[in-house]
């Protein structure tokens, strides 16, 4: 599908066929696509926890206030995030740059995020929010919907996927063949309305 089609059709679609199987090779090249996304520094700090687990999914529904795609959507990735992946062997992002690179980019890496929880946090919020929008254009290419979700109880879900301390859920991604058309458009603001030039 044109990327400019799969923008226009992507749609958040919330039922889904739950008899409808990915194929592992779907499943692989959808997130070798998602781990194309850009993320500051080149930290790569998104982690996509597949729930295949029946009645995984079944807890997870019920922290999701009963949301049919959490358990009928062929793929339910959690979206998170290691907040501290900016410390943790920081030259592996960057092990094919030239030294000169190296030595330049790994200093400033640990100048930017160390000690400054909220922008460790914004970054990786910001990359997640890049990934999702990769995944979901991505299924779309591949001939399936989806829906981006925060309806859910975080601390909930945190513990039913043991969590590590350090890091954070973005939100979920439901992905699978839609079993209804999605309803009209609602309501599109206007380019006069949002789009903003030099200052407000």
């Amino acid at each position: 599908m044109d990327t400019l089609e799969a923008i226009k059709s992507r749609r958040s679609i919330k039922y889904y066929d739950p008899d409808h199987k990915m194929s592992d090779e779907q499943l692989t090249e959808l997130l070798s696509l998602a781990t194309l996304s850009p993320t500051a520094f080149n930290i790569q700090h998104w982690r996509f926890v597949i729930v295949k687990d029946p009645e995984l999914r079944k807890k997870i529904r019920k922290a999701a206030w009963d949301q049919a795609q959490v358990t009928d959507s062929s793929l339910l990735i959690i979206l998170c995030a290691d907040l501290k992946a900016w410390e943790k062997a920081p030259s592996r992002y960057w092990q094919d740059a030239p030294k000169e690179v190296q030595d330049f980019i790994l200093p400033a890496i640990d100048g930017y995020y160390r000690d400054k929880d909220q922008v460790q946090r914004d970054e990786v919020m910001r990359s997640c929010g890049i990934a999702a929008q990769t995944l979901m254009l991505s299924a779309k290419a591949m001939g399936y919907d989806s829906c981006p979700m925060d309806g859910f109880d975080f601390p909930a879900v945190a513990e039913l996927i043991n969590l590590p301390d350090d890091h954070v859920i973005s939100m979920f991604i439901a992905i699978g063949k839609a079993t209804s058309e999605a309803a009209p458009r609602a309501g599109q603001l206007s380019l006069a309305e949002t789009v903003i030039e030099d200052h407000f």
